[in-house]
C-alpha cells in the first residue's frame, strides 16, 4: 500500500504544472488577445481540476480493504479517469463558444512574438510532466496517472497547433484563422475526452485482463497440466492496479487434500511471479465427478464436458 500512496506525489506534480501553465498561458492571452491562446489556457484550467480529482482518487484507491470494501478501493481510479474525460468536454464547450464569438467579431492581435514564447514555455512544462506521468502510470498500472498523462500530452499537441495557427495569423494577417484553430483544438480534445470516458466505463464493468496477461496465466496452467491434472473455468478481471484471476483445478478424487493443496499453492505462486499485483482464487474439484464440468455455460469456445478438459476460459 505504501507504493500506491507514493503515487500521489505525481498528482501534486501535475497540480503544480497546471498552476504554472495557467499563469503562463493566461499571460500570453492577455498580451496578445488571441482566442486560440485563450482556448489553450482554458484547457489548462481543466488540467488543474483533473489533477485535483486524480489526487483524491489516488488517495482513496490507496486505502486498504475494510469491512465495507473487501476488495479494497482500487476502482476509485476509474472515476477519476471518467471525470477527467467529462472535464475535457467542458473545456471544449468553453473554447468553441469563445472561438465562434471571436469569429463573428474579429479583433486585431498584439505582441504575438512575446505571447508565443510564453505559450511555448508552458507547452514544454506540460510535455515534460505528461511524459513522466505516462511512464510512471504504465509502470505502476495506474489508470489515473495514465489518464492525466494522456490529458497533458493532448494539451501539448493542441498547444502546438495553437502556436502554429497564431504564428500563421501573424504572418498572413488573416484573423479568422485564430478562431478556426481554436475550434479545431476543441474538436480534438472532444475525441480524447470520449476515449477516456469510454475506457473508464468499460473498466468499471470488470473488463477482462489483456491478451498478454491471460497468456501468462495459461502458460503456467499448461505447464502443470498432466494426465491427472487439468484446469478450466478461467476468469479474469482488473480493478485499478489490481488484477484478479480465478479458475478450477481438476484432480483425481483419490488425492489427499494435502497433495491437491500443494499443487494449487505451486500454481498460484508461479502465476503471482508472472503477473505483479495479481490475486489468484482457485477451486479444487474431483475430475471423475460430472458436476465438475457444469460450472460455466460460457467456456471461451472450448468444450469441457469430458474427463480430460483443456484450459478454457469462462
Amino acid at each position: 500500500m505504501t507504493e500506491q500512496v507514493s503515487l500521489t506525489r505525481y498528482a501534486w506534480l501535475s497540480i503544480g504544472a497546471a498552476v504554472v501553465t495557467i499563469s503562463l498561458k493566461t499571460g500570453a492571452y492577455l498580451i496578445t488577445g488571441s482566442v486560440g491562446l485563450l482556448s489553450d489556457a482554458a484547457e489548462s484550467v481543466v488540467n488543474l481540476v483533473a489533477a485535483i480529482i486524480a489526487l483524491v482518487a489516488l488517495t482513496v484507491a490507496a486505502k486498504p480493504a475494510d469491512s465495507s470494501h473487501h476488495y479494497g478501493h482500487a476502482k476509485a481510479e476509474y472515476f477519476s479517469a471518467g471525470l477527467e474525460g467529462l472535464m475535457i468536454f467542458v473545456a471544449a464547450a468553453v473554447i468553441i463558444v469563445s472561438a465562434v464569438n471571436r469569429l463573428l467579431h474579429p479583433e486585431p492581435l498584439e505582441s504575438l512574438g512575446i505571447g508565443l514564447l510564453i505559450s511555448l514555455a508552458a507547452t514544454l512544462v506540460n510535455g515534460a510532466v505528461g511524459l513522466l506521468l505516462l511512464r510512471v502510470g504504465r509502470r505502476e498500472r495506474s489508470v489515473t496517472l495514465v489518464a492525466d498523462g494522456k490529458h497533458l500530452m493532448t494539451d501539448v499537441w493542441t498547444s502546438a497547433g495553437v502556436l502554429v495557427g497564431v504564428a500563421l495569423v501573424a504572418i498572413t494577417g488573416w484573423l479568422p484563422l485564430d478562431s478556426l484553430v481554436a475550434i479545431a483544438v476543441a474538436i480534438n480534445i472532444l475525441v480524447v475526452g470520449t476515449r477516456l470516458v469510454t475506457s473508464s466505463t468499460s473498466s468499471l464493468l470488470d473488463r477482462a485482463l489483456g491478451e498478454d496477461d491471460v497468456a501468462a496465466v495459461t502458460e503456467v496452467l499448461h505447464r502443470h497440466r498432466t494426465d491427472e491434472v487439468s484446469f478450466h473455468g478461467l476468469q479474469t478481471r482488473e480493478s485499478g492496479r489490481e488484477r484478479y484471476v480465478a479458475f478450477h483445478v481438476l484432480v483425481p478424487g483419490a488425492w489427499t487434500v494435502a497433495r491437491a493443496h500443494d499443487l494449487v499453492e505451486t500454481v498460484e505462486a508461479e502465476i503471482r511471479e508472472s503477473l505483479d499485483g495479481v490475486h489468484v482464487q482457485t477451486h479444487i474439484e474431483p475430475r471423475e465427478d460430472e458436476r465438475a464440468y457444469g460450472d460455466f455455460e460460457f467456456d471461451g469456445g472450448a468444450e469441457a464436458d469430458g474427463p480430460d478438459p483443456e484450459v478454457v476460459t469462462g
